[in-house]
């Protein structure tokens, strides 16, 4: 089952890891910075692009917590970089999350109210797990409730909830947060030491991917 994972004490990070700073330039190691998934999984990027999944329940508070490290780091991002948001399915309040976020695309307003969703949820207490709320939470991006409760039922977004609980299956993930590299190498808060180590460990990555195709 899909779970947040759960942070180390600060004791075994620092005997986990290396200093936040010396990510970037760094040999991380495989096994103690990141994981490599069993099997790659085919990415969703045009050629020459480095795709970075994010991987995310909007209910989750350590996904909630990491949005402002990611959200920094993505604006520092190369070009050659393509950074795809994966909502997290196992049911219930999941998948209609995973809904919430997919009707958002569909409704276009899904860059404008990513960052206001996970804050309804963690700050204001909505859980937006009915339709009735989250409509009324789309009105306010001047969606109608016909709009939004067109979207939630559409076809498009069912199917890609299904779409993205393929993925999910794919990479085999047993938590989120978690970010993807290049379909092949995996980092998680345990992994990297800390929720803030996350972008530093995925951008040494980013980089030895570049490397890697360069040789």
């Amino acid at each position: 089952m899909f779970k947040p994972f759960r942070l180390l004490q600060s004791a075994v990070i620092a005997v986990a890891g290396l200093s936040l700073a010396s990510f970037a330039s760094a040999n991380v190691v495989e096994g103690q910075h990141y994981e490599r998934l069993p099997e790659p999984v085919e990415t969703r990027v045009e050629e020459g692009q480095i795709e970075v999944v994010e991987a995310f329940w909007y209910g989750c508070p350590h996904c909630y917590n990491l949005q402002s490290s990611v959200k920094a780091w993505y604006e520092t991002l190369g070009d050659d970089v393509s950074v795809e948001h994966l909502p997290a399915t196992m049911g219930g309040d999941w998948n209609t999350h995973a809904v919430v976020f997919y009707a958002a695309e569909e409704l276009g307003i899904r860059e404008e109210a990513h960052a206001d969703i996970f804050n309804a949820i963690h700050q204001e207490g909505r859980r937006l797990t009915d339709a009735d709320s989250i409509a009324a939470f789309f009105s306010e991006y001047g969606v109608s409730e016909e709009e939004a409760r067109k979207a939630l039922d559409s076809f498009g977004v069912k199917s890609q909830v299904n779409q993205a609980h393929a993925r999910m299956r794919s990479m085999r993930l047993m938590g989120v947060p978690a970010l993807i590299i290049d379909g092949r190498y995996l980092v998680t808060p345990s992994s990297a030491g800390s929720l803030e180590n996350m972008p530093q460990v995925a951008d040494a990555l980013i980089e030895r991917v570049r490397q890697e195709r360069e040789d």
